[in-house]
């Protein structure tokens, strides 16, 4: 892992350190675990919009449209 520095504001890293989850397992790995789950959801997000982008403009069209009339049932 790579050490970085970052700034909060003084009110914000008081309310994180006052975490019960923050002092069990440290500011770190709270942190790490906030960033790559805003990543995550920012992905799905870009994903969700590239979908709507490509199918969300296009009326629904069935594949097996005009196939209704070709299938041929047994007799009974």
């Amino acid at each position: 892992m790579k050490a970085i520095q970052i700034t909060f504001d003084e009110r914000l890293l008081e309310k994180l350190d006052n975490d019960e989850e923050v002092k069990h397992e440290g500011r770190s790995a709270v942190i790490r675990r906030a960033v790559a789950d805003y990543l995550r959801k920012k992905r799905r997000a870009t994903i969700a919009t590239a979908y709507r982008r490509a199918y969300g403009t296009q009326p629904a069209e069935s594949d097996l449209s005009g196939w209704a009339e070709e299938g041929v049932w047994p007799d009974e």
